[in-house]
């Protein structure tokens, strides 16, 4: 994932985002995600600690009509696993 050319959504928790999210990430938890909230004008990468939360943000974001979202399925978990660098 280049997180220079997409905007990075991270809808874990404030407390789990705090602890180590993607660089650039910004915070839109799922238990109050909106997804006309969300930024517009660039395609849009959703990410969780494993997938699951993501894909459930991803299908309310297509419902509203978002097209150029996606998520990444393996989460931070594999991201990290991946040797890819996280900040706090």
């Amino acid at each position: 994932m280049k997180t220079r050319s997409r905007n990075v959504i991270d809808v874990r928790e404030p407390d789990e985002f705090a602890s180590g999210h993607v660089p650039g990430a910004v915070n839109h938890p799922l238990s109050r995600f909106g997804a006309r909230s969300l930024p517009s004008g660039k395609p849009l990468v959703l990410i969780c600690k494993s997938g699951g939360r993501s894909a459930s943000a991803l299908n309310k974001a297509r419902a509203a009509g978002r097209e150029s979202v996606r998520h990444y399925p393996g989460g931070t978990t594999a991201w990290q696993a991946r040797g890819e660098r996280i900040e706090r």
